[in-house]
């Protein structure tokens, strides 16, 4: 019996991962006090490899994935938190794969464009999922139109996450101006609209941080100031103290003499212990407000800290984004170019002949082209061109056949 489009895990978790895939990532650790696992949910999550083929995680930095697969990765990563943070025993880190670079499909097809990549996928089944091949010349011109409205949304889009990761770089500097890429060919209205509205929220997280940390400051200025408050009244207590000992003592000698009664004495023994006690209460309310002024200069420093650690976390997600964003873009740019190329207006005439396929694929910062069959396997951000020549009525046995801009090899087509 043979299984046809079932693409073991194993195979799955045996690929290298390209950039712009989504994983994620669990970090637990044994705890021998508590025999059990513990989850490192501060630095579990989702992460994106970079256009570097890399991924950027907290603590220990760019961990290059290169060739590694899923598993290779998660122990480099493992080996990488113990010698960071000196850990005894080594972390358990499991990567999960959730979402691949998409594969693109243009060219002689009903629904050129981006689509899910999954392991196993054929050209065949890519020329499936983009609606098979493309059967009016409306179609195609409606393609177009989609392609150039898609390509004016990511424009948009990336101008929005330029003037935020504008505005997040600002935050991290402590700088209260933001300095914004002017887009070319942009709307500049548009453009305008988008720059004031960062201001304002930088504008508006700047005076929240502020106010906290005034709040913190008035805190630690009336401890201060009780502080200094018991302290006088401190030294009036001592002065009590001091005065009844005194007291205390001349009666002592003279009820040794017979010359006064005791109860006097008594008299004398119980007021001094209420000023001790009363001197004990003010040192502990001093001890409180010097431990409450150590708690308010602690919670400032940290209200800091947290707002620098949330605006790094936000500004690496907003890179991730950006990036992505722009391979997007440049590949939409791609696809409208080649739309616009098979769009020529000119009608059908003829009988078909077979398709022919071409894959552009990156590898190693480099855009090669190879011919593909229909059981050719696709890698996550391949660029499927689908061609149909025809069979020309003006010049019978004449075809129109495109041919690719770099060679073929044999072992390519295979792949």
């Amino acid at each position: 019996m043979i299984l046809i489009g079932i693409v073991s895990p194993a195979l799955a978790d045996s690929a290298p991962l390209a950039p712009q895939s989504k994983v994620r990532m669990t970090v637990v650790q044994w705890s021998s006090s508590k025999s059990q696992y513990e989850r490192w949910d501060a630095i579990s999550g989702e992460y994106t490899v970079s256009d570097t083929n890399a991924l950027i995680l907290p603590f220990i930095g760019r961990v290059p994935v290169g060739s590694m697969d899923v598993s290779d990765l998660a122990d480099e990563i493992a080996k990488r938190f113990q010698e960071k943070i000196s850990l005894v025993q080594r972390p358990t880190v499991t990567l999960e794969v959730i979402e691949y670079p998409p594969i693109y499909v243009t060219g002689a097809v009903s629904r050129p464009g981006e689509y899910k990549f999954y392991p196993g996928l054929t050209v065949l089944q890519s020329l499936t999922m983009s609606g098979g091949p493309r059967r009016a010349a409306s179609q195609q011109h409606v393609q177009t139109i989609n392609l150039k409205g898609e390509l004016q949304e990511i424009e948009q889009t990336l101008l929005r996450h330029s003037a935020k990761l504008a505005r997040l770089r600002a935050e991290m500097a402590g700088t209260a101006d933001i300095t914004f890429d002017q887009p070319s060919g942009a709307d500049q209205q548009y453009a305008a609209a988008i720059f004031d509205q960062e201001r304002v929220i930088n504008r508006t997280r700047a005076n929240a941080l502020e106010r906290q940390s005034k709040a913190f400051m008035e805190l630690g200025d009336l401890l201060n100031t009780e502080v200094d408050t018991l302290k006088e009244k401190l030294q009036g207590a001592e002065a009590n103290v001091k005065s009844v000992e005194d007291q205390l003592n001349g009666v002592r000698n003279l009820v040794e003499q017979g010359l006064a009664i005791t109860s006097r004495q008594l008299e004398l023994e119980r007021l001094l212990t209420a000023y001790r006690a009363d001197r004990l209460d003010i040192l502990t309310a001093m001890m409180r407000a010097r431990q409450g002024i150590s708690e308010a200069r602690r919670n400032l420093e940290g209200l800091h800290d947290t707002r620098r650690s949330e605006v790094a976390s936000e500004l690496q997600s907003e890179q991730a984004n950006f990036d992505q964003l722009k391979m997007k873009r440049e590949t939409t740019q791609k696809l409208l170019i080649e739309n616009l190329l098979d769009d020529d207006g000119s009608q059908r005439t003829g009988e078909d002949l077979p398709l022919s396929f071409t894959v552009s694929r990156r590898k190693d910062e480099q855009i090669t082209q190879f011919i593909a069959s229909e059981t050719t396997t696709l890698v996550p951000g391949d660029v499927v061109k689908v061609t149909q020549p025809l069979l020309s009525s003006g010049s019978f046995g004449a075809t129109r056949v495109p041919t690719p801009e770099t060679g073929t090899a044999p072992d390519q087509a295979s792949q």
